[in-house]
C-alpha cells in the first residue's frame, strides 16, 4: 500500500498532472519548495503530497507572490 509521502510519479508525468513545465519543478526544487524523493540512480520520483505543494505553489503564483514569498507561506500558515 502507498502512503501519500511516497514518490511514484516521474518529473514528466508529474508536471502534466499539475499543469507546470519540467523546469518549473526542478526550479521549485532548487529553491527548497519540495523535496522530491529519488531513486538509488537519482530519478526524480514525485509523491501525492508533492502534488498538492506544487498545486499550491501555482495558486500562490496566481495571486501574485514570488518564490522568496511562497517559501515563507507554509511558516505563516502553520504560526497562525
Amino acid at each position: 500500500m502507498r502512503t501519500p509521502g511516497q514518490g511514484v510519479y516521474a518529473i514528466s508525468f508529474a508536471a502534466e498532472l499539475v499543469g507546470m513545465g519540467q523546469q518549473n519543478l526542478r526550479l521549485y526544487e532548487r529553491k527548497g519548495l519540495l523535496e522530491p524523493g529519488r531513486t538509488l540512480g537519482g530519478t526524480r520520483q514525485y509523491s501525492e503530497n508533492d502534488l498538492v505543494t506544487l498545486r499550491r505553489i501555482g495558486e500562490l503564483l496566481d495571486l501574485g507572490l514570488n518564490l522568496a514569498g511562497i517559501r515563507m507561506v507554509p511558516e505563516l500558515e502553520a504560526a497562525n
